[in-house]
């Protein structure tokens, strides 16, 4: 949004209180997010995914997580991994 008051030659964005709340809340959840998405795709643990699983879908129910996002932690979540341990496991040749 742009206002009409030019304090110098350029004209400025105006962004209200709620709209700058609104914003760092959802930065805040995309970091929360992405972490846990992040730390589940190294560890590969259930742990991590259940965790993943739990902050996803409350930063949704809550509004702070946009479609397209829960969507990408929703593909994650829907391609099997192996963990760490089985791959640990595997004799290699």
């Amino acid at each position: 949004m742009r206002g009409n008051t030019q304090v110098s030659s350029e004209v400025k964005a105006i962004t209200s209180p709620e709209q700058s709340a609104q914003t760092v809340r959802h930065l805040v959840t995309i970091r929360i997010v992405g972490t846990a998405l992040f730390d589940y795709q190294v560890r590969k643990t259930t742990d991590a995914r259940i965790r993943l699983e739990s902050l996803a879908t409350m930063a949704q129910a809550q509004g702070d997580l946009t479609d397209d996002e829960a969507l990408v932690v929703a593909q994650v979540l829907a391609n099997p991994t192996n963990s760490i341990q089985q791959l640990q496991g595997r004799n290699h040749v």
